[in-house]
C-alpha cells in the first residue's frame, strides 16, 4: 500500500527512504498487531493496543454500565493510535491536499502553510464534532454544575476515554511529522510551542480527573482554531477572502474569555466547595489548594500569553498600516496623475494568528509606469 508517488528510489535504511516510506512502514506495523488478534497466544497482548483497558462494570438505573479509568496500559493504546494517525495523516496529504496543491500552484512557503492548515483543519473539524456529540450525550452542556460535582471523575464512559487517548495520540504523532514533512528550521519552534501546549493541557485534564472541564475547553478551542484554518485555506485559494479572519478574531477573544471564566467557576469555586478535599492518589482525588492554584495559574498564564501575542501583532500591524497610508499620501501628492495599482494583498488585511502566523516580508506596491516606491506587505497567513 503506497501513500506517496515514488519519483526516485533511495537506498534502504537511508534518511530519504525513511521519510518517503514512513507511512508504509507504520502501516505494516499496524497490520502486524491486527494479525496478532487471530492467534490465541498473542490475542491478549494485541488487544492491549487496540481496546482501552481498565474497564469496570457498575449498576445504574439504566442497567449495567461499563466504565473506564486510566492506568499505565493506556500507553500501549496511545501507541497504536499514534500509528493510526500517521497513516491517516499520509492519506489526507496524498489524496486530498496534494491534489489541491497541484491545481493552486502555490509557492513553497504558501504550500507548507496550506498543508499545515489542511491537516489541522480536518483534525479540528472531526474533533469539534466529536467533542460536541460527547457533551450532548453526557449532558454536560445542559447541566454545567456536573463539571465539578461528584469530583473526582475517575470513571469515564468509553467514548470519553477513547476521545482523550486519540487526542494524545494525535499530538504525539505531530512531533515526528515535523521530521517526515521536512518542516523548515524557523517553523519548528513555532509548531513545537502549540504541540506541547496541547499535550500538556490534555494530559493534565486526563490524569487529574478533570475530564469534563477539559472536554468543554477543548471543544471551544477546536471551534476557534477550525475557523482560523478555514479562513486561511480560503485565503490561499482566493486572496480576496479576508473578512473571515476578522470573524475568527472575534471568536478567538471570546474563547479566551469563556475559558478563563469557566476555569475560575469550575476549579476556583466549584472544586473549592466540594466535599472531597485533600490528596488521595488511590481514589484519584487531587482537590487540594496547591493543585487548584497551580491549575488556575497554568491556564491563566497560557491564555494571557496568547492574548498578549494577539494584541502585539495587532498593534504592529496597525502601525505598519498607518505608515503605508502616509507613504501613499506622499506618493499621490508627488504624482497626482499616476494612480497607484494595489498589489493582490490588501494592507487592510488583519490576519490575527498567534502561533500559526508567519512573519513579515517586504512586498511591492507598483505604479502603472513601475516607478513607485516600495512598501511593506504581510506574507501570506
Amino acid at each position: 500500500m503506497a501513500f506517496r508517488r515514488r519519483n526516485k528510489s533511495y537506498p534502504f535504511f537511508s534518511q530519504e527512504f525513511l521519510i518517503q516510506n514512513h507511512a508504509d512502514i507504520v502501516f505494516s506495523l499496524v497490520i502486524f498487531i491486527l494479525i496478532g488478534l487471530m492467534f490465541e497466544a498473542t490475542a491478549k497482548t494485541a488487544i492491549l493496543f487496540i481496546q482501552p483497558q481498565y474497564n469496570v462494570t457498575t449498576l445504574s438505573p439504566e442497567g449495567e454500565v461499563t466504565l473506564y479509568h486510566y492506568g499505565w496500559k493506556d500507553s500501549a493504546t496511545v501507541l497504536f493510535y499514534f500509528f493510526i494517525t500517521i497513516i491517516l495523516h499520509a492519506v489526507v496529504q496524498e489524496y486530498l491536499l496534494d491534489k489541491v496543491n497541484r491545481r493552486l500552484h502555490l509557492s513553497k512557503s504558501k504550500n507548507t502553510k496550506f498543508n499545515e492548515s489542511g491537516q489541522l483543519g480536518v483534525f479540528h473539524l472531526v474533533s469539534s464534532v466529536w467533542s460536541f456529540y460527547i457533551l450532548i450525550t453526557e449532558g454536560y452542556l445542559l447541566h454545567p454544575s456536573s463539571l465539578w460535582e461528584n469530583y473526582p471523575h475517575v470513571h469515564l464512559r468509553f467514548q470519553v476515554k477513547f476521545f482523550y487517548l486519540t487526542q494524545l495520540a494525535y499530538w504525539l504523532h505531530a512531533l515526528p511529522e515535523l521530521y517526515f514533512q521536512k518542516v523548515r528550521k524557523e517553523e519548528i519552534s513555532r509548531q513545537l510551542q502549540y504541540i506541547c501546549l496541547y499535550l500538556l493541557h490534555i494530559a493534565a485534564a486526563y490524569l487529574l480527573n478533570l475530564s469534563r472541564v477539559g472536554l468543554v475547553l477543548l471543544f471551544l478551542q477546536f471551534v476557534s482554531e477550525l475557523g482560523f484554518h478555514i479562513a486561511r485555506l480560503f485565503y490561499f485559494t482566493d486572496e480576496s477572502h479576508q473578512k473571515m479572519f476578522d470573524m475568527w478574531a472575534i471568536s478567538f477573544v471570546f474563547t479566551r474569555m469563556v475559558t478563563l471564566t469557566l476555569m475560575f467557576l469550575a476549579v476556583g469555586f466549584g472544586l473549592a466547595r466540594g466535599e472531597n478535599q485533600g490528596l488521595d492518589l488511590e481514589m484519584g482525588n487531587f482537590n487540594t489548594v496547591l493543585i487548584r492554584i497551580t491549575i488556575l495559574l497554568l491556564v491563566c498564564l497560557t491564555q494571557s500569553w496568547l492574548l498578549w501575542k494577539f494584541i502585539r501583532f495587532q498593534l504592529r500591524r496597525w502601525r505598519e498600516f498607518r505608515h503605508e497610508q502616509a507613504v501613499r499620501k506622499k506618493t499621490a501628492a508627488k504624482q497626482p496623475l499616476r494612480p497607484l495599482k494595489r498589489d493582490s494583498l490588501d494592507p487592510d488585511f488583519s490576519l490575527l494568528s498567534l502561533l500559526l502566523v508567519g512573519h513579515h516580508e517586504n512586498g511591492v506596491l507598483k505604479a502603472e509606469n513601475g516607478a513607485s516606491p516600495r512598501t511593506k506587505k504581510l506574507k501570506s497567513p
